[in-house]
């Protein structure tokens, strides 16, 4: 008889979980802007069933329009100002998908509201705008949260775990990255993103700042938030006919007391590639794309025992960046120090930005105070 009301007790405990996951009512956000394309993305989040769009800003009626045609939202969803979103459609959270010289009216508007914030990659333009970022949210007490396509890559985690935690290939030593495509222009990104995409003042830079902040994201992450001890950047402009205002190659060095990294963020790519290689003491990582990654352990003068690992989606909430600003907005999720996502290591990465620009410009190796 115990043992069934304790299989009793032990069903009404899972039926009862299980009912509030399934009736947990959606977080209710507001979408800024519609000029970056990654909006797609929540877009396409929003029928898992963890947010709800609530209101979507955009003066740019045009715009709105082929945006709510294609993902069959209403245009009443839709108000042509943040104040007029925030006060009528009362989000709790809201995502930024302008420019990202706007973030930071982004947080001016919804920080003093309580409103939690999570902006597109990089946090901010520059350190000015990201200090007062940061000053807003932790006045206001919100999360404010960046958002990177290689951050739901299960790729990126497991060489992070078999790096950091299984010691696989011996301490680090060299990690180099590799970001970009053939350009804004060539791929065909629409008028309203190439617009900004390509302005310095508005993006803040060109292909060193678009692609270079997924690198530096990821080193800052590796190296527990430890600054590096200089900075040495070259940019160029390949491209002007198609990115007179910026540069469209970049490489950033950073170094650390035993380790060196190479970001490569570029908008000359023949190819389009997110990958990473991380080199050991032992071996290397080669994170090839989101889903395939190698591991080479040397034996040797150039021979090496090869593992090909074909990897999963990760769990939710950590396979989609709006399933997790939800569990963090609702703290089912605590986000650990220096994390991709987390404003601690967002901050550095704008700060290893700025230095690696002003590098490029005056054609020397940035320090930092230790």
């Amino acid at each position: 008889m115990k043992y069934r009301i304790l299989f009793i007790v032990l069903m009404n405990l899972l039926i009862t979980k299980v009912y509030n996951q399934e009736n947990k009512a959606p977080l209710k956000v507001g979408v800024i802007g519609l000029t970056h394309t990654h909006v797609h993305w929540i877009f396409g989040s929003e029928p898992r069933g963890d947010i709800k769009i609530v209101g979507i800003v955009e003066p740019n009626t045009e715009l709105a329009k082929r945006y709510a045609e294609q993902h069959k939202f209403s245009m009443k969803l839709v108000y042509t100002s943040i104040e007029e979103m925030l006060n009528k459609a009362k989000p709790e959270a809201v995502t930024a998908f302008g420019t990202i010289y706007e973030h930071l009216e982004v947080v001016e508007a919804a920080a003093p509201r309580g409103i939690h914030v999570m902006v597109e990659k990089p946090l901010a333009v520059n350190m000015e705008h990201a200090k007062k970022m940061k000053e807003l949210a932790k006045k206001h007490n919100i999360h404010l949260l960046t958002n990177y396509e290689t951050t739901w890559y299960p790729t990126t985690h497991k060489a992070y775990d078999l790096v950091k935690k299984e010691n696989a290939i011996g301490s680090i030593r060299k990690i180099m990255v590799h970001d970009g495509h053939k350009g804004p222009k060539k791929i065909g990104v629409n008028e309203e993103f190439l617009e900004w995409l390509t302005d310095p003042v508005q993006n803040g830079g060109g292909a060193e700042v678009d692609f270079g902040c997924y690198g530096v994201n990821m080193l800052t992450w590796f190296m527990n938030g430890k600054l590096p001890n200089s900075v040495t950047a070259v940019s160029q402009q390949l491209q002007p006919e198609n990115n007179p205002k910026v540069n469209d190659e970049s490489i950033i060095i950073l170094q650390y007391d035993n380790t060196v990294a190479v970001i490569q963020g570029s908008w000359n790519w023949p190819i389009g590639r997110k990958d990473m290689e991380i080199y050991g003491l032992r071996g290397v990582l080669y994170v090839d794309n989101r889903h395939d990654l190698r591991v080479r352990i040397s034996e040797g003068y150039d021979g090496y025992d090869e593992e090909v690992m074909k990897l999963e989606e990760r769990a939710a909430p950590f396979d989609d960046p709006f399933a997790l600003f939800a569990a963090v907005v609702r703290n089912e999720v605590q986000l650990e120090n220096y994390d991709l996502n987390a404003l601690d290591n967002n901050m550095i990465v704008v700060e290893i930005l700025d230095a690696a620009k002003k590098s490029a410009e005056q054609n020397k190796t940035i320090y930092f105070k230790k």
